[in-house]
């Protein structure tokens, strides 16, 4: 077993360039609070934006905001994690000093990039945007074939197919192609749906089964496998469209039944004490309540692409904020249930989901009001995160230890 921690060195080093999950949890967080905000006064109050329409000159609204909560916000938060797992899983040392500020570097100069009040090349963006996920995955892959730990070599390819996806998103933008740019959200939900259904599957039963003190249930094999393949083929479907609705529609059906399965074998129901354990299976259980709603409506594309936000904002953001307020306390060798509390901020971002992606279906004529109430939720819940967590994030570990 070596040494990860190498106390002369890392001491020198901002607490903030110790680990991954610090800049990235703290910048995704940050853009997630802010950028929905901007969203809707850009959209439904353009005369009181920061910015004018010369924001919008080559980088339009309705390509930035999917691209911004995608690209920005959730894979901010996965690469943050990521980087402080393999750590943790290959017993070699994670990114910090120099490299880290320079792969975070690169993802904030993506971020302002696109918010430039001027006209600007979009190779510049996609070029900083391509960097950070490169870096992110050239030291996912370094660690892991190290140890040859091959069962978690999939994480640094999912990495570089979202590179190839975030690229294809820039060219589909620059051809003024936003068809593409919707199969292409769309499929990136699903490739971060397949992400949940693998760490999800891991860490949500391990963390319930510790904490209330029972065996964690065995993973069923034809259930795990049969998971990752179809949600590997709504990623493709939803790029390529090659599947009649009628068999999209089984798809999605069968992938729901079986996310539904998995989850019911994790005792949810015992969890209710605890909010940094229902926060993460309540959010588990949109996924599949999204997957059924979707086949329901497989021919209604208004719908469709509301009910999307189901998943969006119930299951990724609600695991994204449920795990990055875990995180941050167990890195930084704080007690993970004596933490901030955060009850109120994991409700927010259900009522978000509803508000943002069923009651507009029922209630058109109010969408607007729906979507600002649905955008205040969703903002108080991450500027939860932001108040509590900025300093313990910015400050070294409660023990002293490097991380």
């Amino acid at each position: 077993m070596i040494n990860i921690d190498d106390p002369a060195a890392v001491e020198k080093t901002p607490a903030i360039w110790r680990l991954g999950f610090r800049p990235f949890f703290l910048g995704g967080a940050s853009i997630a609070m802010l950028y929905i905000p901007l969203w809707l006064v850009t959209w439904f109050l353009p005369q009181y934006s920061l910015f004018q329409s010369e924001f919008w000159v080559k980088v339009v609204p309705l390509w930035w905001h999917p691209h911004e909560m995608l690209f920005g916000f959730a894979l901010a938060i996965v690469c943050g994690f990521l980087l402080t797992s393999v750590q943790t899983w290959t017993n070699q040392p994670g990114m910090k000093g120099w490299p880290l500020a320079v792969t975070f570097g690169c993802w904030l100069s993506a971020r302002l990039l696109l918010l430039a009040p001027f006209e600007i090349p979009l190779w510049l963006p996609a070029l900083f945007d391509s960097l950070f996920l490169a870096f992110t995955a050239i030291k996912l892959w370094r660690c892991i074939y190290k140890v040859k730990q091959w069962h978690n070599i999939g994480f640094p390819i999912m990495l570089a197919v979202a590179l190839g996806i975030n690229l294809l998103s820039y060219y589909a933008l620059s051809e003024r192609n936003f068809t593409l740019s919707n199969h292409i959200w769309q499929a990136m939900l699903w490739w971060l749906g397949l992400l949940i259904t693998i760490v999800g599957g891991r860490v949500i039963p391990f963390f319930t089964a510790i904490k209330i003190k029972q065996t964690k249930p065995t993973p069923i094999a034809v259930i795990e496998r049969s998971l990752i393949v179809l949600m590997a083929l709504l990623v493709v479907q939803a790029i390529t469209k090659m599947m009649p609705s009628a068999l999209e529609q089984v798809l999605l059906i069968a992938a729901g039944a079986l996310h539904l399965a998995r989850w019911l074998r994790w005792f949810p129901h015992k969890t209710l004490k605890e909010p940094m354990l229902w926060s993460l299976h309540s959010a588990y259980i949109f996924l599949p309540i999204t997957l059924f709603a979707l086949a329901w409506n497989v021919n209604d594309l208004n719908a469709y692409r509301h009910l999307l936000h189901l998943f969006a904002i119930g299951t990724l953001a609600g695991i994204c904020l449920s795990m990055i307020s875990r995180v941050s306390l167990g890195h930084t060798s704080r007690n993970i249930y004596e933490g901030p509390k955060m009850a109120i901020a994991f409700i927010c971002l259900p009522i978000a989901a509803i508000f943002r992606a069923v009651i507009p279906l029922f209630l058109p004529e109010q969408s607007q009001l729906w979507l600002w109430l649905a955008g205040s939720f969703w903002s108080v819940a991450f500027g939860m995160f932001v108040w509590n967590y900025a300093t313990i994030l910015c400050s070294p570990r409660a023990d002293g230890r490097p991380g």
